[in-house]
């Protein structure tokens, strides 16, 4: 009552498409609990403010692409289903719903801005929606099922062993709780799927061990505010420890740490002279007229193919992200180990077929982001790094003939704000060493001996 009657509503946050759309769902679904011993003068306030905020929702123009357009479509369609003034919007506000679905929800079911964290947004409101069209006779119309369908895999896809999502591109702190919820939906209950090609992920499974890599390039420029540039970039766990991370998202605000959270230097990949193999809008105006930062640039041939060897998977990727800049492709290679002891890597810098690399700019930097609960030491040989997982498992970073660094990194995505953790570092340069060879694999429970652990002939070969 005091909320309707106070005028700051009126604020301009408050009247953002997507703010907006979300008030509309929650008053609608919280309704039969607001108003079930309410008096007929609140009743009446209430739903001429419900209408009131439907009818501006209604002719806003002012509604950025991506997710909060459908929010706003998903806010119109509860409104045409749920009050009985409203009924005679129900087929134009189902066909909009319809043809943006169909529009953002990409054939295997990612989100067009390639954002984890907008399935967990959208399905919030969607499995809802298609209930609510059921409980009033109404069938649900095919494009609402259809992108369901094609969304819940997903969840899936995305998840490590500690129910975590990967953190790519705009993905932050996951909701355990609204994850549960969705996943409670989900009838499959099968292994995820290993490729995402519309999407642009890849995942490697084997025993415990899953790796889930970006393999696509930055989203349109339309619903790109919260891309990030971290192409060939990969996370790492291990049963419900993770291990390689990427810095992830903060929460609102924070507008440094969002920056640095899109660059490059912020993902387990390569970073060519430090610098980002995605360029972002920059200027402060054109920031305020476009809502946000989207990619201007950034790789336009990205490249994975995976198959079966002898010693495991084989996934083969690249990018070109530095060519128009540097003139060098980055080609990353992995092979993880049938029992998922072992991932095995070559991360290589070379000009395209025919070219040459350009200027001067020969430095690039090859990052492993640790999560926090890793514990990190540098081996004394300095070509190694010891990680130990909060369950007491061992790993070991090894790099065959490059000099190891352990130097600090940031975890962005918790819930109760940045923390400190750890990052491995490899720094070369693409004439001289134009490749670096590194692997990450399980042993015992207590450290190996340092001079024992590095044998060249046991390493087995990528075949490359």
């Amino acid at each position: 009552d005091d909320w309707i009657s106070n005028p700051t509503h009126k604020r301009p946050v408050t009247r953002r498409a997507d703010v907006l759309a979300r008030r509309v769902i929650s008053l609608l679904s919280q309704a039969p609990l607001v108003l079930g011993d309410s008096d007929s003068k609140f009743y009446r306030r209430y739903l001429r403010g419900l209408a009131r905020e439907i009818r501006y929702l209604r002719y806003t123009m002012d509604i950025a692409d991506g997710v909060p357009r459908l929010q706003v479509l998903i806010a119109l369609c509860y409104a045409s289903l749920c009050l009985a003034n409203q009924a005679r919007h129900i087929r134009g506000a189902t066909r909009k719903l319809s043809e943006e679905l169909q529009r953002q929800i990409l054939p295997d079911g990612g989100h067009v801005s390639r954002n984890p964290g907008a399935l967990i947004e959208l399905l919030i409101d969607l499995l809802p929606l298609r209930q609510t069209f059921a409980a009033r006779n109404i069938a649900p119309p095919p494009a609402l099922l259809n992108a369901i369908d094609r969304m819940m895999p997903m969840l899936r896809f995305f998840r490590h062993g500690d129910g975590s999502f990967a953190m790519f591109n705009g993905m932050s702190s996951t909701p355990s709780d609204l994850l549960a919820t969705l996943l409670a939906y989900d009838d499959a209950h099968g292994a995820p799927m290993a490729n995402m090609p519309h999407t642009g992920f890849q995942r490697l499974d084997a025993g415990a061990t899953t790796v889930i890599i970006d393999t696509g390039p930055p989203p349109p420029p339309n619903v790109s505010q919260d891309a990030h540039a971290g192409c060939l970039s990969f996370e790492l766990s291990s049963g419900a420890s993770r291990i390689v991370i990427n810095c992830g998202m903060p929460a609102t605000g924070r507008d440094n740490w969002r920056s640095f959270a899109r660059g490059t230097a912020a993902h387990s990949t390569l970073t060519y002279h430090d610098t980002s193999s995605c360029q972002f809008v920059e200027l402060s105006a054109m920031k305020r007229l476009l809502q946000g930062a989207p990619v201007v640039s950034g790789p336009v041939n990205v490249e994975s193919y995976r198959e079966a060897v002898a010693n495991g998977v084989l996934l083969t990727t690249s990018h070109d992200g530095y060519l128009a800049r540097f003139g060098v492709v980055h080609r990353r290679v992995l092979m993880i180990a049938p029992d998922g002891s072992r991932l095995d890597g070559e991360d290589t810098v070379a000009p395209a077929p025919g070219g040459r690399i350009k200027g001067g700019e020969i430095d690039y930097a090859l990052r492993f982001h640790l999560h926090p609960a890793v514990k990190a030491s540098r081996l004394s040989d300095a070509r190694g790094v010891m990680l130990v997982l909060p369950n007491r498992d061992v790993w070991t970073f090894e790099a065959l003939d490059d000099k190891v660094e352990l130097e600090d990194s940031v975890f962005l995505a918790g819930n109760d704000g940045p923390r400190r953790t750890a990052q491995i570092v490899i720094r070369q340069d693409s004439r001289h060493a134009p490749s670096i060879r590194w692997s990450f694999a399980r042993s015992s429970a207590s450290a190996p001996a340092t001079n024992s652990r590095r044998n060249a002939q046991r390493e087995p070969e990528l075949p490359l």
